[in-house]
């Protein structure tokens, strides 16, 4: 009976004690999940006067990753992505154009101007 009444109380500690662990707030950094958000590789990109800004800017990404450019224009192009798969995207006149893709094959990937003949970046691309 004593042995019962013993492992009666032992459990309720224990179990009292999961309880507490479990409404105690965590500490420390945020989970990877919760800063997806802003490891994105991303560009800026203006397009005035014939002029753009950057040309050959570099940029690191890992493959399957998101890469956003935004492109400010105040002329009609077309942006080349030579990347496996390659791709292209219109770019129009007008702020705030986003573009946005992945590259699942690493390597040294390429983004220019088709028209203005620039090129804009070199994303270098990690497994």
């Amino acid at each position: 009976m004593v042995i019962r009444l013993a492992a009666g109380a032992l459990c309720a500690v224990m179990l009292a004690a999961c309880g507490t662990e479990a409404a105690t707030p965590p500490t420390g950094p945020a989970p990877p999940e919760a800063s997806a958000e802003h490891s994105k590789a991303a560009l800026q990109v203006t397009i005035k006067g014939g002029a753009v800004t950057p040309v050959n800017e570099r940029l690191s990404a890992t493959a399957g990753e998101p890469i956003t450019l935004t492109v400010d224009s105040d002329a009609a192009d077309e942006l080349h992505v030579h990347a496996v798969p390659e791709r292209t995207f219109d770019v129009a006149v007008g702020p705030e154009q986003h573009f946005e893709f992945t590259v699942e094959v690493p390597g040294r990937v390429e983004v220019e101007l088709h028209h203005l003949h620039r090129t804009v970046a070199v994303i270098d691309v990690r497994p």
